[in-house]
């Protein structure tokens, strides 16, 4: 048992080692593709020409998978806190690639992020063990999840469609957001699929089941958006705030809809729930914290802002000769006697 314990942690410490070096080889990536002209932030996929940008993904898959093998191995309250040194990971491997300063109090963000987090893995309720697809699609189907999954759609189409145009390159809580909700969706369907592989492995053939290709299409679908937007974000924001932020509301909303859909939360003592909020406002301090130390956006140049200043053009007649000027200012030595009948 310790054996298998000691292989968790060690796949689970590789895990977090890659997940944490594919923001910063990622980010290096949309930088490359940017110095084209191709920014992700500005909803262009140029950057999918980019090798970098590949390997970096390449990279986040390796990290996943290893994160997937180790529940194998080891119990969840022993490798999911462990997903947190990711941040650790980006946030050095930024400092020192990127020449983002993480200042010292980003460090205590980054510090309260994981405390929270692992307060709230520690205190979560245990998973029930789940034999079918069927029964994932019950759980999924209840009103409360419904509720929940129609909240996360609504709320994503208006940070989508209302403030994405208004905030995003601005305020790091609209990308983000519509990452984190459209994860705790990825992570469900995610999960019905990995059911229905396993009974697939086991003899009982799941592929003739629609609610699975129905999962399969909502984990496309969510895995797609968070790329997008995960990309919008690294390309805007420093990455040493993006991966604290982002795990802290992923982690989060994960754990609140898994509490709704599986009902986790009945029959768990007192303590155990307070831990758990208590965890829980950690995170949302912690993210506080880490967006009060961003970096201010740099102001534009002087050049962008000739570029983007209204082009003055005007005509006089003073004296019997025509004046025009087509230049972006005035000029001082420039002076024109007008005859005072000239306006009458």
């Amino acid at each position: 048992m310790y054996s298998a314990n000691w292989t968790g942690f060690g796949l689970a410490v590789a895990s977090s080692a890659f997940i944490g070096s594919s923001f910063i080889i990622k980010k290096k990536g949309l930088q490359k593709a940017g110095a084209s002209g191709t920014r992700a932030s500005s909803g262009r996929y140029g950057y999918l020409r980019e090798p970098l940008w590949w390997i970096g993904m390449v990279t986040m898959i390796v990290g996943e998978f290893a994160n997937f093998v180790a529940y194998i191995y080891a119990p969840a309250v022993l490798v999911t806190p462990l997903g947190a040194l990711s941040i650790i990971v980006s946030a050095v491997l930024a400092h020192f690639i990127l020449k983002e300063k993480l200042k010292k109090l980003g460090v205590l963000g980054c510090l309260l992020c994981i405390v929270g987090s692992v307060v709230i893995v520690l205190h979560a309720p245990r998973e029930h063990d789940l034999n079918s697809v069927d029964e994932i699609w019950a759980l999924a189907t209840q009103p409360a999840f419904l509720l929940y999954t129609a909240s996360a759609v609504a709320i994503t189409l208006v940070l989508v469609l209302y403030c994405e145009p208004r905030y995003g390159r601005t305020n790091i809580m609209v990308y983000i957001g519509v990452c984190s909700i459209i994860g705790s969706l990825t992570v469900m369907s995610i999960k019905a699929i990995g059911i229905a592989i396993k009974l697939t492995l086991e003899g009982s053939n799941q592929a003739a089941n629609f609610q699975t290709w129905v999962f399969v299409m909502v984990s496309v679908t969510c895995i797609i958006t968070q790329l997008n937007y995960l990309n919008k974000a690294l390309d805007t924001f420093n990455t040493a705030v993006v991966s604290p932020i982002y795990y802290a509301m992923f982690t989060s909303l994960t754990i609140l809809a898994s509490a709704i859909m599986f009902k986790d939360w009945s029959g768990q003592s007192a303590s155990n729930i307070i831990s758990a909020l208590c965890g829980f406002l950690t995170v949302l301090s912690g993210t506080m914290v880490l967006h009060s130390t961003r970096d201010p956006d740099p102001p534009p140049s002087t050049d962008l802002y000739a570029q983007l200043s209204p082009q003055i053009s005007w005509l006089i007649h003073a004296n019997g000769e025509i004046w025009k000027q087509k230049e972006d200012g005035l000029h001082s030595e420039f002076v024109a006697i007008i005859r005072q009948d000239h306006f009458k």
